[in-house]
């Protein structure tokens, strides 16, 4: 016996996940690993001959749901345009071991990124927490304001990226997510004094040094495929409060932690939880008497979750 998946396009996935309440789902998963009912294994990295490119694979179980997915992303160098990133979701169900569905993973990919960062703010942010800061413009940061703005009660959410000099569309698109969103005029002044700072951005090298803060301040950093990404200097990660999405998975793949590991001497066992953990209570919140970072490298469950929920709302 044999099926053909359903094919989800981009638009169409849009167009569905707008209908998902994208944390919630995420915080169940995320409840779901900790009590044993989902699978995370470790990203699989395939790359390509003579540096062409590479592909990164995210795997994951959900056994209360009965599927398993992988996404699978490639990166791929072009001498002309700057690399070609594209992403794709296969779901299978885990009772006929056939294919339910193949999405576009783009819109997906961007969304649980997104509102991953926001439920590790949710969970690690002072509750009195009341300036938000964003690194970044593209649409990556505009789903993290998305996502995030009704968290706290935000008296001022400032918002760097170069790209934004200039470009009044684009404050108009902050804007129309949160009338409260203002472009700073520098990274510095956008970070001053902040509770929060998100870092979405595609850097693979330090965007900010946690050290310059002039106060303790909780730093989300995503990832990107060029290899060893990193928003934050490795040999900062001894000085702050690490949590993560994933403990078991994220040092292995998390640039800023295998560059630490390899030559600052931090251990992965500092890791002081995980969003499993923290959802679950199983884990202390931070303390603020220094700076607080939250690594996400994305997982597989995530995208898989995300993919079921819109396989279920398309039947």
């Amino acid at each position: 016996m044999s099926s053909t998946p359903v094919v989800i396009a981009k638009p169409q996935a849009r167009e569905l996940l707008e209908r998902v309440d994208v944390p919630k789902i995420l915080r169940k998963l995320f409840r779901d690993l900790a009590a044993g009912q989902a699978v995370q294994p470790a990203q699989q990295l395939v790359e390509f001959p003579q540096g062409a490119g590479d592909f990164i694979n995210y795997l994951g179980v959900l056994a209360e749901d009965g599927v398993y997915g992988v996404k699978t992303s490639p990166y791929i160098v072009r001498q002309e345009g700057g690399p070609l990133v594209t992403a794709w979701t296969l779901l299978m169900s885990m009772h006929t071991g056939q294919p339910l569905m193949l999405c576009d993973a783009g819109e997906l990919t961007t969304a649980r990124t997104a509102a991953t960062t926001a439920v590790a703010v949710d969970a690690l942010a002072p509750l009195q927490a009341s300036r938000l800061a964003i690194i970044g413009s593209g649409p990556v940061a505009l789903a993290h304001l998305r996502y995030a703005k009704d968290l706290r009660a935000w008296q001022r959410i400032s918002v760097y990226s170069p790209r934004l000099a200039g470009r009044p569309e684009m404050l108009a698109q902050l804007q129309a997510i949160d009338p409260r969103a203002q472009v700073s005029d520098s990274r510095e002044a956008a970070i001053h004094d902040a509770d929060v700072i998100m870092l979405c951005t595609s850097s693979a090298t330090p965007v900010i040094d946690p050290r310059t803060l002039s106060r303790p301040a909780l730093i989300t950093s995503i990832s990107t495929n060029a290899a060893r990404a990193h928003e934050v200097p490795p040999q900062t990660l001894g000085q702050m409060q690490v949590y993560c999405d994933y403990r078991l998975t994220t040092p292995g793949s998390a640039g800023e932690m295998l560059i630490a590991s390899e030559q600052h001497g931090w251990d992965k066992a500092a890791i002081i939880g995980d969003l499993a953990e923290l959802l679950s209570e199983q884990t202390p919140r931070p303390v603020y008497d220094r700076p607080v970072f939250f690594r996400s490298i994305g997982l597989g469950l995530e995208d898989i979750a995300l993919a079921n929920a819109v396989y279920q709302l398309q039947r």
